[in-house]
């Protein structure tokens, strides 16, 4: 399956669901991850280095694929939206359509609505309605560098991850088992040196996704989890895969 997470800003996607990512991709699906915005500025950091850290924490991310026989690397490109002043546009909604189109994606996964990032709300408005955008005909959108404009396409799937900046306990309708990834998940966001790193304060982010991960793969009886939302019903075939 095609998959693209969405993020605000470079790290969103490994700290709300870097273990979820490793899991989708040693398991064949093709997944992408969309910087929205490159994250800076911030007090320690800087385009090239921040730029540097995406990758550092992308090749972690990615399967050995000696391990993982049918295993896909895990992919990263950056839409270049204004950090900190992402704004629902048209401009945003027909870019981010472009990259669904151009990576033919079945599912997404974008940030929790509720949230106290200005850049956050934005970008879950923009992807939802991005959604919508990329099955229009008639239409063309842009796509990055590197990338073709793909048909039209409606994803089947859109869910929500938690990196939100609200000081609330998540509350999932599901959660996806990560046993044995939490070490890479940590390894993946301190990858991000000058934000979780070099700033005292936030070293104890890291701590708090671990403790996270913990408490969610213990409501589903497996060592680790992480938590989404979705606000459409999710179908099972059969109850094989139920974790706990």
């Amino acid at each position: 399956m095609n998959i693209i997470v969405f993020g605000p800003h470079p790290d969103d996607q490994e700290l709300g669901m870097g273990g979820t990512i490793m899991r989708l991709a040693q398991q064949g699906h093709d997944v992408l991850l969309v910087d929205m915005t490159n994250g800076e500025p911030t007090p320690y950091g800087d385009p090239q280095t921040r730029a540097q850290e995406a990758e550092a924490a992308l090749r972690i991310l990615s399967p050995d694929p000696s391990a993982f026989p049918g295993s896909r690397p895990v992919r990263r490109v950056l839409l270049g939206l204004p950090n900190r002043r992402v704004e629902h546009t048209l401009d945003a909604r027909y870019r981010a359509a472009g990259v669904i189109r151009a990576h033919q994606a079945q599912m997404l996964f974008v940030p929790y609505p509720e949230d106290a990032h200005p850049d956050h709300r934005a970008v879950t408005r923009i992807c939802e309605d991005a959604r919508f955008d990329a099955k229009l005909t008639g239409v063309s959108m842009p796509v990055p560098e590197g990338m073709h404009e793909g048909e039209p396409i409606y994803p089947r799937f859109l869910f929500y991850y938690y990196c939100t900046h609200l000081r609330w306990v998540a509350d999932p309708n599901f959660l996806f088992d990560i046993s044995g990834l939490v070490d890479r998940k940590i390894e993946a966001i301190c990858a991000y040196h000058t934000q979780f790193v070099l700033p005292e304060k936030n070293r104890r982010v890291v701590e708090w996704v671990r403790d996270s991960a913990t408490y969610f793969g213990s409501r589903i009886g497996t060592s680790a989890g992480e938590p989404f939302f979705t606000k459409e019903p999710v179908g099972l075939a059969s109850l094989d895969s139920l974790a706990g």
